[in-house]
């Protein structure tokens, strides 16, 4: 993946001191157009990044928050089209900037809104505008991040042996900002754009203030199930009956529980209802279940297909159907079983 680089501009930020008190200022080191870019010391440093970063695989759905790439996308209140949001409208004068001049004054927009965020490190920042033209004349905008590096010496002679490096870079633990994302290969969606930050400290997050990040999916499966019996809800009980009131209060306290149990509330057929547009949106979702000191790891979608909950006794059981089996490294004496019929194994547990 090739980016052909139109633009560069490049800052050093410093900060002296800590918390509120904190002196942050940054220095203007040059801006290229492509044809200084190629000549330049950055185009070693920074060959193959542009594509490293445009590769790097983000979750549209992430288990958590705290996950180091994320898609982000912009807010616009209801009625009002994405030139209403502050965040967009800065990397688009940047996308149709027609000068040096011009990508350095907005470029310089970028790093005093990324000054202003909290306990920031020094280091480079970087803002690029680069084409794929491979697939098209779309342009697309990086924002790169590399702090300073601690004790960084380089060998000198032999005398010296060692001479201390300051303000050294790297692109080891880089963070980034690319707009538009890239879903595919070629791909621009403009309403979105992907963050990559390694660190705990979210300074990108904190900088866009006007964006926000997809949902994780226990989110989104959480959101999925109470929508679900609340429409349960309402076509069960009548408005306003004690039941009603009862059910209303219990779906909000599950909503802020971390334990989970099986609630018994909903048949086969519900589930399936509910978790068809999860499955739809994200086929690989997971399903993971414990039944006593047991784990069962499946996607959601095998629940009803090939994985099966049923009640016997008072004691819960758990039918997985599928053609082969595999063991893993471990010598097992299950491995030399003559399977018995379900029948007859249903005869046993009804005993």
């Amino acid at each position: 993946m090739d980016f052909t680089i139109e633009y560069l501009s490049f800052f050093v930020i410093k900060v002296t001191g800590g918390g509120e008190e904190a002196d942050k200022v940054f220095n203007h080191y040059q801006t290229l157009d492509e044809e200084t870019y190629l000549s330049s010391p950055l185009k070693d440093f920074l060959d193959g990044e542009l594509g490293k970063i445009a590769k790097r695989k983000v979750e549209r759905h992430p288990k958590s928050d705290q996950v180091p790439t994320k898609i982000g996308y912009f807010t616009v209140e209801p009625g009002y089209e994405l030139d209403s949001n502050p965040n967009y409208n800065l990397f688009q004068r940047l996308r149709v900037a027609d000068s040096l001049d011009t990508f350095k004054e907005q470029s310089e927009k970028i790093v005093r809104g990324y000054l202003n965020t909290s306990s920031i490190r020094g280091g480079a920042l970087i803002v690029i505008r680069a084409k794929l033209t491979k697939f098209s004349d779309e342009p697309y905008i990086f924002v790169l991040k590399c702090d300073f590096e601690q004790k960084v010496a380089s060998v000198t002679d032999e005398q010296s042996l060692i001479k201390k490096v300051e303000m050294a870079i790297t692109t080891k633990n880089m963070k980034s900002i690319q707009y538009p994302h890239m879903p595919e290969e070629g791909m621009a969606e403009e309403w979105e754009l992907k963050i990559h930050q390694s660190s705990h400290s979210r300074y990108f997050e904190e900088f866009l203030k006007y964006v926000e990040y997809t949902q994780t999916i226990t989110d989104m499966v959480k959101d999925r199930v109470i929508e679900s019996h609340q429409q349960y809800i309402s076509e069960t009980y009548e408005e306003d009956s004690e039941e009603r009131i009862e059910e209303e209060e219990y779906i909000e306290a599950w909503s802020n529980t971390a334990e989970r149990q099986m609630q018994e509330k909903w048949t086969e057929d519900q589930v399936i209802e509910a978790s068809s547009p999860l499955v739809e949106n994200q086929p690989e979702m997971p399903l993971k279940l414990k039944l006593d000191h047991i784990d069962i790891k499946g996607l959601l979608s095998d629940f009803s297909d090939s994985i099966h909950i049923a009640k016997q006794n008072g004691r819960y059981i758990v039918l997985i159907e599928g053609e082969s089996f595999s063991f893993d490294k471990d010598a097992s004496p299950v491995e030399f079983l003559q399977p018995d019929t379900l029948e007859n194994v249903i005869k046993r547990l009804n005993k």
